[in-house]
């Protein structure tokens, strides 16, 4: 990945477990930099900018209204998530998700495809993308711990898309899900008090 911010300078990380941060649809790496203070601060927090322009911002793969996608995108983009983090996992003790909108089906897809490489996944007012390409490649030796964040009255997830990922993550994952009314398509320090404490419980116990 070309740009990434990190919560701590380089000579704090070693040992530290790990938390790819992935920013949503027409945004950047900073949506993600401002949570680092809100967050545990024994994990080394990376945000990664995705690597598709969209304007004067950037994406993870193009999508339209009814959140469809091009699956070689798709593909693209994790296996650069993929190299990226193959090229400092040895430096901590583990690897968890954070998304948030777009970010939640780059997680979710990293997951899918690699469950044994991460101890948690965090999904937050976003979507499992169906594609039957993914599903076919998905072999889960156990149920990772994921959380789920949402409003329901969350008007850019449509109802498909938020039924499809609620039967995605009760059938696949040790699933955690809490809703947040009148919070809308964003994150509200209510969730990341929960987030931290997913995070506290699954990964630093």
């Amino acid at each position: 990945m070309e740009t990434v911010v990190w919560s701590k300078p380089e000579h704090e990380r070693a040992g530290t477990p790990l938390l790819v941060m992935l920013h949503g649809y027409g945004t950047d790496e900073s949506r993600m930099s401002k949570l680092f203070d809100s967050l545990p601060p024994e994990f080394s927090c990376a945000a990664l900018r995705g690597p598709k322009e969209i304007g004067d911002h950037y994406g993870w793969f193009l999508l339209d209204y009814f959140l469809t996608h091009d699956f070689a995108d798709v593909i693209a983009s994790t296996n650069a998530v993929f190299g990226w983090i193959e090229s400092v996992k040895d430096r901590h003790s583990s690897v968890s998700l954070l998304g948030f909108s777009q970010g939640m089906a780059m997680a979710s897809t990293l997951l899918r495809l690699r469950p044994d490489q991460f101890r948690a996944v965090v999904g937050l007012s976003g979507f499992v993308l169906d594609n039957e390409l993914l599903a076919m490649s998905e072999s889960f030796s156990s149920r990772p711990p994921f959380f789920w964040g949402r409003d329901k009255g969350d008007v850019v997830i449509n109802d498909a898309a938020a039924e499809h990922t609620e039967e995605w993550l009760h059938r696949n994952t040790a699933l955690t899900a809490r809703t947040y009314p009148g919070m809308g398509h964003s994150i509200s320090k209510a969730e990341l008090v929960d987030v931290s404490a997913f995070l506290r419980h699954y990964v630093l116990r």
